[in-house]
């Protein structure tokens, strides 16, 4: 499957995900707006039930139209025409409230217009924990009119309504983890996607690699077999040179293969002694100034560290340092330039490797010590490799308690520094 297949196959059900997670807000909203039209509704029922019993025990026969007015979504004024006792309208609501089963802790007050001011306010529990509520009801304007009133009010409605809409909270839960899962999934896919790009990359990198030195080899080694070139030994040296040089080079990529294969290893075993940073730089400088020296460059050293020795495996220091010169050396297009240096802290010693190659933007500097990974655009298409060196180093530095650094501009080239400490564990 072709990236662009899986591409539009995620952004159309990223778009079905999405509008799902929008139909369902909807029909939550819509659920609540329901319950909270039903609570309005059946309080107002109750709250007129009272007012016609209160009527009726009193023998008012006149009329009260729409006694019943909702303030706010859990505040009720109710209009009256006489004044009442705290204790008898209590009774009335809890009964009534009852009856209808709003099993709701409310708050009375009842309104004087005789005193023009509220004459009681009392909460009643009635919730089934049994705490009372500490809310208090909001002010009101009571002087709208002349007459008696009293108010309920609900504290705890919202919580009330949320308790009746557990289908909607459990689904809505169930499609957060649903839309969690998903994004999980997308980005395993995303990430297999890219590793099997990397390996196939990989791949096809050490097929080139190794298949030029091995076609010289035979061609070469065609030539030696051939019965006159033992009168030609000018001729007989010269391929055999060739052969020489071709399997150092098989050699070198195989090393570097090792390399990978060694950190894929759970536990690496470091084989620690003193070693002398100075002559593991020094010595590294050497090996790759007739590389440098082919391409027309050079490589300077500046060993200040005075105090260079650290506990470490040779081998492995050797090859960080390598691979940091072998690629300052490769991705050069021009004159190599390479600087080393050593200098030491009180903690431990810094290595640093400054080359004027082709440098690596932001984006590609954060990804370079991946596994694998190989800046994906610019003339470092030019040059073929692995793409294992970089991690190699990180890895190992980070075996050894270090840490390495990067600061590299595109065009002017990359400043690697690996930090070692004196003491580790």
């Amino acid at each position: 499957m072709n990236r662009n297949t899986i591409r539009w196959i995620i952004v159309a059900a990223s778009m079905l995900l999405f509008g799902l997670v929008l139909i369902q807000i909807f029909w939550v909203k819509k659920a609540y707006d329901i319950e909270q039209k039903q609570f309005s509704y059946d309080v107002t029922e109750s709250l007129k039930k009272v007012v016609r019993q209160i009527q009726l025990n009193s023998k008012d026969s006149v009329p009260i139209y729409d006694p019943v007015e909702q303030a706010s979504s859990n505040y009720f004024r109710v209009r009256i025409h006489d004044t009442l006792h705290p204790f008898y309208l209590e009774a009335l609501l809890k009964n009534q409230f009852k009856k209808d089963e709003i099993n709701l802790g409310f708050e009375y007050s009842i309104y004087d217009c005789f005193n023009d001011s509220v004459v009681y306010q009392r909460t009643v529990n009635q919730s089934a924990s049994g705490a009372e509520s500490t809310s208090t009801s909001p002010d009101f304007n009571w002087n709208n009119d002349d007459g008696h009133y009293f108010s309920v009010y609900f504290p705890n409605k919202s919580g009330d309504l949320f308790s009746k809409m557990e289908f909607w909270i459990y689904s809505s839960l169930f499609l957060v983890i649903v839309v969690f899962f998903f994004a999980y999934t997308i980005s395993i896919i995303l990430r297999q996607r890219r590793i099997s790009e990397i390996k196939t990359d990989f791949i096809n990198n050490m097929t080139h690699e190794f298949k030029t030195p091995i076609s010289t080899i035979a061609l070469s080694s065609e030539v030696l077999l051939k019965p006159s070139i033992i009168e030609k030994p000018e001729k007989l040296k010269n391929y055999a040179q060739i052969i020489y040089n071709e399997n150092q080079r098989l050699q070198a990529q195989v090393e570097r293969i090792l390399q990978i294969a060694t950190i894929e290893k759970e536990n690496i075993r470091l084989r620690s002694k003193p070693i002398s940073l100075n002559d593991i730089v020094s010595q590294a400088a050497k090996t790759f100034e007739l590389n440098a020296k082919a391409k027309g460059g050079y490589i300077t050293t500046d060993l200040q560290a005075k105090k260079d020795v650290v506990q470490g495996d040779e081998m492995h220091l050797t090859n960080m340092v390598s691979n940091l010169i072998d690629n300052a050396i490769k991705y050069t297009f021009k004159e190599p330039v390479v600087e080393l240096a050593t200098h030491e802290t009180e903690k431990g010693i810094y290595i640093t490797v400054k080359d004027n190659g082709v440098g690596i933007n932001k984006v590609d500097a954060a990804q370079v010590f991946d596994k694998f990974y190989r800046v994906p655009k610019g003339n470092v298409h030019d040059v073929k490799g692995f793409g294992i060196g970089l991690h190699y180093v990180k890895v190992m530095t980070e075996q050894h308690g270090g840490k390495i650094t990067l600061d590299s501009t595109p065009d002017k080239g990359s400043t690697f520094k690996i930090f070692l400490p004196f003491h580790h564990e």
